[in-house]
């Protein structure tokens, strides 16, 4: 194994697309290993690599890490992506867990039935435009720079970024009424470890399709 982290996870977004954004970010290749079949879903929790039998798996520095947010936590402390003291940490802290409330209405979107669709979309927009896009507007404005949190790149500025493109992509004037989000937008994807994960032929993944919604109901079929 080289000295590059190597996912596990399918070949889509799903709750790693969060891991490869910040890896990204943080200027770190990565390698990728993508499951197909429920042989190799179910050869790893064999295995004992997964401590409670869910992807994604990371490993890196000699550790098989499980679980999303402690995956991030990790990788943003290792890459000084945590801001400077616990203060700012706690403040990373509520914007990431507050974005991801809105991301996972976006994850589980795909895998809603047609008749749903519809409901869960302006559901989505609700909530981006009331919720949790005023509470960022407001937060840069107040602040007056260019990153949420001091005024230095985290953790929360790529979730943000990841999370407003992933919400573009269903609702495209999703930030008309969002100025300061519009510059923020502007600014992270000219970061040149941004742009570059932008670029197509990058490990970012597309939009969910047919293909990857069937692969992960058939590998989680009981």
């Amino acid at each position: 194994m080289s000295g590059k982290p190597r996912l596990t996870y399918f070949n889509g977004r799903g709750r790693m697309e969060a891991i490869r954004w910040l890896l990204a970010a943080a200027g770190v290749e990565f390698e990728e290993i993508f499951l197909e079949t429920k042989e190799q879903y179910e050869k790893i929790i064999k295995d004992g690599v997964l401590m409670f039998q869910q992807v994604p798996l990371v490993e890196m520095d000699g550790m098989k890490m499980v679980q999303t947010r402690a995956i991030l936590s990790y990788i943003a402390g290792k890459y000084n992506l945590y801001g400077k003291d616990f203060k700012e940490r706690a403040l990373i802290d509520m914007y990431v867990e507050g974005i991801s409330d809105l991301m996972q209405m976006i994850l589980i979107f795909p895998f809603s039935p047609p008749e749903a669709k519809e409901k869960n979309l302006d559901s989505v927009k609700e909530r981006a435009t009331n919720r949790y896009f005023p509470v960022f507007e407001k937060v840069l404005k107040q602040h007056g720079q260019d990153f949420l949190v001091g005024n230095k790149f985290s953790w929360a500025d790529v979730q943000l970024i990841e999370t407003i493109l992933a919400v573009e992509e269903k609702i495209p004037a999703v930030l008309s009424g969002f100025p300061q989000l519009q510059a923020f937008k502007i600014r992270m994807s000219n970061m040149p470890t941004i742009k570059k994960f932008l670029q197509p032929g990058s490990p970012r993944k597309p939009p969910p399709d047919e293909h990857y919604i069937e692969t992960v109901l058939k590998i989680f079929k009981k």
